[in-house]
């Protein structure tokens, strides 16, 4: 027989209400299956439609060269995996223009904290990209990058995000690790704290830009520890309402410098994600980390409270360089999102829908 605490919280989620942290840590002894129905359950709540999308974008990493130098990182220049490297523009344009013959349409700008790069490395970069693709919509940099660059260049957060709206950037991806400071000092004591990232994203809502927030689990933090990061993003999207979409995946730890530990399980991703749409009552896209997780479990997700796919990724180079190697086209989403019981919807950066179904052959066989 089941506990009445369980009953009860059971009762408030099926009602629709809001969660404590404490009862959504609850949730981590959930049966499975009761779990996954609890968050697909929500998901109608927020997101009545059965339509799962997903867009053709392409990750450009500019360079890997950065001082961070994460231990969650097996891609940057001091890992000594891939040599130390930065695109020239030409480089950068190339690689836009195979999205666009591919019918792709957003584009991320990634490049890390670079030591010599300043502000107006950025905003240069971000004017070439706009002035020779005006027709493609750049969600670029990060929160640490802006804080970064904003630094270097001795400008408040404020300033440096102005200069780069006005020289072309559209929004920002709210790459967040894990929103807490025991963890970050320990996987990434040279990027900024929860603190300063709240801080950025503050700045974004005040410059009228939106933005996203990740969640990178499997790093040695607790189940409380976890909730603690839903709990930065939820009273973030509170009090601005920019976050488009949240993002979990889990940390993979090969050729990383925390290789000792134990990879985060299938289970583990599954409980993170129905956990999260019952907690993150205030955003609608949850999206489904084939890239990390795999194209299966990105499947069973989107019954658990997941309803969108992310990108038809072109290029990916940062899990990549772990030796995860996950592929997929545009074939492979519909495929996987129609046997999930859903439709299939190609969206744009804003999640509004381009088209429904359609397989395109100029975007088999994306690498």
């Amino acid at each position: 027989m089941k506990k009445s605490g369980e009953k009860k919280l059971k009762k408030k989620i099926y009602a629709g209400e809001r969660i404590s942290p404490e009862e959504a840590l609850a949730l981590f002894s959930w049966d499975m299956i009761e779990l996954g129905e609890a968050g697909d359950m929500r998901r109608k709540l927020i997101f009545p439609k059965e339509e799962v999308g997903f867009i053709i974008d392409r990750i450009i990493n500019f360079t890997n060269i950065c001082e961070a130098a994460c231990n969650f990182c097996a891609y940057h220049a001091r890992a000594n995996l891939i040599k130390p490297f930065e695109l020239t523009k030409d480089e950068i344009f190339a690689k836009i223009n195979e999205l666009l013959s591919a019918g792709g349409t957003q584009v991320m700008l990634q490049g890390g904290l670079h030591p010599d790069y300043t502000l107006d490395t950025y905003v240069s970069m971000t004017e070439s990209v706009k002035k020779r693709f005006p027709q493609v919509y750049l969600h670029s940099f990060s929160p640490s990058e802006i804080a970064h660059m904003a630094k270097k260049s001795s400008v408040s957060i404020d300033e440096a995000i102005l200069k780069l709206k006005n020289a072309g950037l559209d929004s920002v991806p709210g790459a967040s690790d894990l929103l807490v400071d025991r963890i970050r000092k320990k996987v990434s004591p040279r990027k900024i704290g929860k603190d300063r990232w709240c801080e950025v994203m503050h700045a974004l809502h005040r410059c009228g830009m939106k933005s996203s927030a990740t969640m990178t689990y499997g790093m040695g933090e607790t189940d409380e520890e976890k909730i603690e990061h839903l709990n930065v993003v939820r009273d973030i999207q509170d009090g601005t309402g920019i976050l488009r979409a949240f993002i979990p995946w889990s940390f993979s730890p090969a050729r990383t410098g925390l290789d000792n530990i134990e990879p985060a399980t299938g289970i583990d991703y599954l409980k993170i994600v129905a956990i999260s749409r019952i907690f993150l009552d205030n955003i609608i896209y949850i999206q489904a980390g084939w890239l990390t997780e795999g194209l299966k479990l990105a499947q069973i997700a989107l019954t658990m409270g997941a309803n969108d796919m992310g990108g038809v990724l072109m290029e990916e180079t940062v899990v990549k360089a772990t030796g995860i190697e996950t592929k997929a086209g545009i074939d492979e989403f519909i495929d996987i999102i129609t046997n999930a019981g859903k439709k299939p919807v190609l969206r744009d950066s804003e999640y509004k829908v381009i088209k429904k179904g359609v397989r395109d052959s100029r975007v088999r066989g994306f690498k």
